[in-house]
């Protein structure tokens, strides 16, 4: 099976058309998307359409949830907070319902699927550290395991011949034969804030075990107008030239 694995769309149209077309090339079985469809971009509707129309495995974000009020936005920055509250006013009922029937978690053929973590996915806590994943880690046992949140690539994994000890790789291409078990963050198509303001998104082939992380430039100014437009803070259309 070969997957790709879309992080954070957040309602970034043009994002999303450009990483579909390159997956188009690439030619793969199915589509997985780590949560957080709509919040900070001014395309939600369209972005959920598309997702739908592909046919994704898709799980349910902290952005989704608020959207739904399902998650308190009080802990929300006030930017994030003002797009959830556009978005909310956005969606028709049956859109609101096909991100309510979200799932928290996925399990595919060869890997599982969460927004934050694999364990308790509805705290949607932060792996940012070796630390931070080793509970999940300790749950998974085996397997690789595809997250967001962070908006950051990394993979955190344990080797099958050292176990014990959990490690990580900045690299974009991963051989992840060797790995006992793994949590893979493949950053973010519509949001990266790796300093990268291309696209992100992972390739991942079940039988080679091999992952790859891949960028894809996409028009910003489109998608930066986009948010202006709507009347969405001017910092959430800015920080896309930057991807921070």
């Amino acid at each position: 099976m070969r997957y790709a694995v879309l992080g954070d769309l957040h309602a970034n149209l043009g994002a999303l058309e450009a990483v579909l077309a390159a997956i188009e090339r690439d030619g793969v079985d199915a589509l997985i998307s780590v949560g957080d469809v709509v919040g900070y971009g001014a395309a939600p509707r369209e972005v959920l359409g598309l997702l739908r129309e592909v046919g994704a495995t898709v799980v349910k974000g902290n952005h989704d949830a608020a959207v739904i009020g399902e998650l308190d936005t009080r802990w929300f920055n006030p930017f994030a907070k003002a797009a959830v509250e556009w978005t909310a006013d956005q969606l028709l009922p049956m859109e609101t319902a096909w991100l309510a029937d979200l799932p928290m978690t996925a399990q595919l053929e060869g890997c599982s699927v969460a927004h934050g973590t694999p364990i308790h996915p509805e705290r949607y806590d932060y792996v940012q550290s070796t630390d931070d994943a080793d509970p999940s880690l300790d749950q998974l046992g085996r397997g690789v395991c595809f997250v967001g949140h962070t908006h950051v690539p990394v993979t955190i994994l344990r080797l099958a011949d050292s176990p014990e000890r959990t490690s990580y790789t900045l690299d974009d291409a991963v051989d992840l034969s060797n790995a006992r078990v793994a949590l893979v963050n493949v950053g973010s198509v519509g949001q990266p804030r790796d300093e990268d303001p291309r696209a992100a998104y992972g390739l991942f082939d079940t039988e080679s075990m091999r992952f790859e992380l891949n960028r894809v430039e996409y028009d910003i100014e489109r998608e930066a107008s986009r948010i202006r437009a709507a009347g969405l803070p001017g910092v959430l259309a800015d920080r896309l030239y930057l991807g921070v």
